[in-house]
């Protein structure tokens, strides 16, 4: 059955099934292995906290994404691809159409701010020789 509303059990649900396929992806599973490592209940839970705040507006969620992302040197706008499209099969999977589109909206935004923070930022300062 699929979900025609968003609650906190939801999300845990999509958080851990989203992330079941990504620890499976030949590309994007090494990656998140690789700076996860051992931690990977602590991730899941900052990530449902993060999605329960950006879906529900609770304000539970006090991180700083861009910042641990921008430390990501082997990660590349493909990956982001690979990302959302786990993302929109995940929320396909488990949401209503409308509801699926709001969240995969957000992540859309959400990936698009990443790689202008990890990518765009960082090229216009080589271009321009000012040190990072």
């Amino acid at each position: 059955m699929k979900y025609s509303k968003v609650d906190a059990a939801k999300i845990h649900e999509l958080v851990h099934s989203f992330y079941g396929r990504i620890r499976n992806d030949q590309e994007l599973g090494p990656i998140f292995n690789d700076v996860i490592m051992d931690n990977w209940d602590r991730h899941l839970n900052t990530m449902v906290t993060f999605w329960t705040s950006v879906m529900l507006s609770s304000g539970l969620y006090k991180g700083t994404p861009m910042v641990k992302h921008v430390a990501l040197k082997n990660v590349t706008p493909a990956h982001f691809e690979l990302w959302l499209g786990h993302f929109r099969v995940t929320t396909a999977d488990l949401f209503e159409p409308d509801v699926a589109a709001e969240f995969v909206i957000r992540a859309e935004r959400i990936a698009e701010s990443f790689q202008l923070g990890m990518f765009h930022y960082e090229n216009q300062f080589k271009v321009a020789n000012v040190p990072l």
